[in-house]
């Protein structure tokens, strides 16, 4: 039994595009008209006790549909809410194939050892009865939207990084530098290159009263837990990295808060458009994501959609990382416009970077070529889908896009596509959520300039 029909979203160079929304949605339904259905109750447990509960059916036998399902779901749950401890309340015979892939041999190994990093704890899952996963309880806190005093804020890319000098909440001085921290052991790279560009933006402020940071990777108390941004970094010397936000505390003797650069995302979106209930995703070396609950709250969740799963066909392609396939990184980064090139038929240098490699599709567009404007549209159906998927699993009624591949004309391709797929296949969501591009106001905000309002001035 399958629920494949990739012909209802078709993704010009990606033709064999097997969208998850579509799969999950159909499998549930499926499940219910059969009268088989049975509760499936995930709860996944982080830091402090905090719980995340997600709710749903399925068939009870461990099929290899109903395999793939709750897999998959486990993996996107995983990243969209994070934990050390999955709390299994379903038919036993499907617990156990999870706890065995869901382990430290198992197929999603990485996950696991991610997870372990990120939290401190070993990753388990737990089977038990749907009724005693532990009720929810999320973490509330209102970050960000300090705008008054002398600021610095920071961002930091795995291909560039952004710093802004920030008074009373306009930026008066702005700076964007390359770098290459994928590759480099020694953690006084990283260091020394953030460093410098915070004093450099200081020669623009009379003072500064705070610093405000924006990061790839998963941030915990200022501190790093894990970050392609130090995949190098030996283990000795993990740490030593680890800490170079509060290194930078102490010589600055000011308020400093990092945050995961998803998250800073959305804030960015808050404070430009005056809205909350915002999902905002980056696409540039890779996928971030940050939220923003209606309420005005981030919850700490990971929200690392780069390795959450969004096409379930058999040959997606394999994020070199993770080892997975199908996951965001590979769909909304510039990874995503790489790996389209081949079929749109463009021969670029193997030399060339990914950076590189964006840019020259962007001149290719700027010059109106066809094959560009597909890769584009590609992009834009699969964003459009994972929206709708997205929907189903946070609350939100902004999405804020940006980010370097959303850059020129091909950035309005990609809008433009996922608005119609959005409008055409998932109406209900089309009107629940209104789709956003960083407008004059929101590139004045920008990435930098939200971090920088991150901390609160001392009183």
């Amino acid at each position: 039994m399958t629920f494949f029909s990739a012909a209802n979203f078709p993704a010009p160079l990606d033709p064999q595009f097997q969208p998850a929304v579509w799969f999950n949605r159909h499998y549930v339904d499926a499940a219910k008209k059969s009268c088989r259905a049975v509760p499936l109750i995930l709860g996944l447990e982080r830091e402090h006790g905090l719980v995340s509960r997600y709710e749903t059916v399925v068939l009870p036998q461990a099929d290899e549909v109903t395999a793939l399902y709750v897999e998959r779901l486990v993996k996107f749950l995983l990243w969209a809410r994070g934990g050390w401890k999955l709390h299994f309340g379903g038919p036993k015979a499907i617990g156990e194939l999870i706890q065995k892939k869901y382990a430290p041999r198992g197929a999603r190994k990485f996950d696991c050892a991610m997870m372990a990093a990120a939290y401190g704890k070993k990753f388990q899952v737990g089977v038990t009865t749907a009724e005693k996963v532990p009720a929810a309880k999320e973490m509330q806190v209102a970050a960000g939207g300090h705008l008054k005093g002398c600021r610095i804020g920071f961002d930091l890319g795995a291909s560039d990084y952004k710093v802004s000098a920030v008074i009373n909440g306009e930026a008066v001085f702005t700076e964007e530098s390359p770098w290459d921290p994928k590759s480099q052991a020694n953690p006084d790279y990283h260091y020394h290159h953030i460093a410098a560009a915070l004093h450099r933006a200081a020669a623009h402020l009379p003072r500064v009263d705070a610093i405000g940071g924006s990061s790839a990777g998963i941030i915990v108390d200022n501190e790093i837990r894990v970050a392609s941004l130090l995949r190098a970094v030996p283990k000795k010397d993990f740490s030593k990295a680890a800490g170079i936000f509060k290194r930078l505390q102490k010589e600055w003797n000011v308020p400093v808060v990092v945050m995961n650069d998803g998250d800073v995302t959305a804030l960015a979106g808050a404070l430009s458009l005056g809205s909350r209930g915002m999902l905002g995703i980056a696409m540039g070396s890779s996928q971030a994501a940050g939220y923003m609950d209606p309420q005005g709250h981030i919850l700490g969740w990971l929200n690392e959609l780069a390795f959450a799963p969004v096409d379930f066909q058999p040959r997606a392609a394999v994020d070199e990382w993770s080892g997975d396939k199908g996951v965001g990184a590979l769909y909304f980064s510039q990874q995503a416009v790489n790996k389209l090139l081949p079929a749109a038929k463009i021969e670029l240098p193997e030399k060339l970077g990914l950076p590189e490699r964006l840019k020259e599709v962007q001149n290719l567009m700027s010059k109106g070529d066809a094959r560009a404007a597909k890769i584009y549209e590609t992009i834009g159906v699969y964003l459009g889908c994972a929206l709708a998927q997205y929907a189903e699993f946070y609350e939100f009624r902004q999405a804020l896009i940006l980010g370097r591949v959303t850059t020129g004309g091909g950035g309005d391709i990609v809008i433009a596509t996922a608005r119609d797929v959005l409008k055409t296949s998932f109406p209900e969501v089309a009107r629940q959520m209104e789709l956003r591009v960083p407008d004059e106001k929101s590139r004045r905000v920008g990435q930098a300039v939200a971090a920088a309002s991150l901390p609160a001035l001392r009183k």
